[in-house]
């Protein structure tokens, strides 16, 4: 299964994978851990790593998998860790999570079966601090190599998580108790609308003067022959639904002086390709609505465990008397509701719109663990120092301007 292998003293064992690619780990296996949680599936991670893995990035930094699963006595999988090492002079060996960057993949988390988080989080814990132990500490049948370093890491760096989550949480208290430092630092906010079983239900949580403009939008526009909605139900139809999704987005954004998020070709490139394999998983929610056979909004957006996460949206910049972002929005939440879904997420970000739908903020949290090194240790301070001087210099510009 894997390219190495460690076991602990409770009997599970830690292996570290060669590839996404070549039988290390099943896909099926990795879902099965996964929660249903888009972001975290076999599809996001397995795609993301060939657009944007294996080798050098633009900044410099090399790339290789580092992506850890931890078996129990029986021999089943309960954990993985889908993490990636980059390694660069300025920085060394950082560990992150697999999905991180210009994709903004929220919710990671170590995948790990229910229950089975403390267990997780031990055995990750033993293995990547025994990596820096001195060779007569490890254990016997340890698979850390000594010679080309390929198992060290100088930080591991998690972004992107729920500050609730129970599997961090539980590996980063174990290895701030194996002696690694851990500097904890919030991160932004995700934001969540609980649904109701019924659409008036959720209508009256809105404000009264919201309430009336999206009464007369149902009324006026929504009800009318002069919306029509368009959903991507097959490979058929997704060609075109995407293509109209990114050139409402990039004309959008064009429109406020900023280039769009698929002005990266990268991205563009991942996401064509993800979301074929979202579609026949069933966790992908394109559409995009035409107003007088005109396309106005688009929605990309993910569904997994009940939920569906609205990840990228587009507008015509030419439409916005129409309000067509507020039609794309009551569309998604009414059809959410309607298919029984328990949630709506608008992901990582404080935009006003969000609080403006009643959508309500879910701590995030950004945590960085060091292992007691001296090279790392180091990197580690000046980076408290330059965060430091950052904040300060914030701080200083907030009291000028105030």
């Amino acid at each position: 299964m894997g390219l190495c292998s460690i076991t602990n003293t409770c009997g599970t064992r830690v292996v570290r994978f060669r590839g996404l690619d070549d039988g290390s780990v099943r896909a099926d296996d990795w879902d099965r851990l996964a929660g249903g949680v888009p972001f975290r599936s076999w599809a996001w991670t397995s795609h993301w790593w060939r657009h944007y893995g294996a080798g050098q990035d633009r900044h410099g930094g090399h790339r290789s998998l580092f992506s850890l699963g931890v078996v129990d006595p029986a021999g089943s999988l309960i954990g993985i860790a889908p993490w990636y090492v980059e390694s660069s002079l300025a920085e060394g060996r950082v560990v992150r999570f697999l999905g991180s960057g210009e994709v903004c993949s929220d919710y990671l988390s170590v995948l790990c079966a229910p229950g089975s988080e403390e267990a997780v989080g031990a055995a990750l814990a033993d293995w990547l601090t025994a990596v820096h132990a001195p060779q007569t500490a490890r254990p016997a049948d340890g698979g850390h190599d000594d010679g080309g370093g390929r198992d060290r890491w100088d930080l591991l760096e998690l972004t992107g998580v729920d500050a609730e989550d129970a599997a961090v949480g539980r590996l980063v208290q174990q290895l701030e108790g194996r002696g690694n430092t851990v500097h904890r630092r919030s991160g932004p906010s995700f934001w969540r609308i609980e649904l109701p079983g019924r659409w008036d239900e959720y209508l009256a949580r809105l404000s009264k003067d919201h309430r009336k403009r999206v009464r007369r939008l149902e009324r006026d526009v929504v009800s009318s022959d002069r919306l029509a909605v368009h959903r991507v139900e097959r490979l058929d139809h997704l060609d075109h639904a995407w293509q109209v999704l990114v050139d409402l987005h990039q004309r959008r954004r064009r429109s406020l002086g900023e280039p769009g998020c698929f002005a990266s070709s990268r991205f563009a490139t991942f996401h064509g390709h993800v979301t074929a394999d979202l579609l026949r998983g069933g966790q992908l929610h394109l559409r995009w609505i035409a107003l007088d056979g005109r396309p106005v909004a688009a929605e990309y957006a993910l569904a997994g465990d009940g939920v569906i996460y609205a990840y990228q949206s587009g507008v015509d910049p030419d439409a916005l008397d129409h309000s067509p972002g507020r039609l794309s929005h009551i569309v998604m939440l009414r059809e959410a509701i309607e298919q029984g879904y328990r949630a709506v997420d608008f992901l990582r970000g404080d935009e006003p719109y969000k609080p403006h739908w009643r959508a309500q903020p879910r701590p995030g949290v950004e945590i960085r663990v060091v292992p007691d090194q001296a090279g790392a240790q180091l990197r580690h301070g000046l980076w408290r120092v330059g965060t430091g001087m950052k904040e300060w210099v914030k701080g200083g510009l907030r009291m000028a301007r105030g």
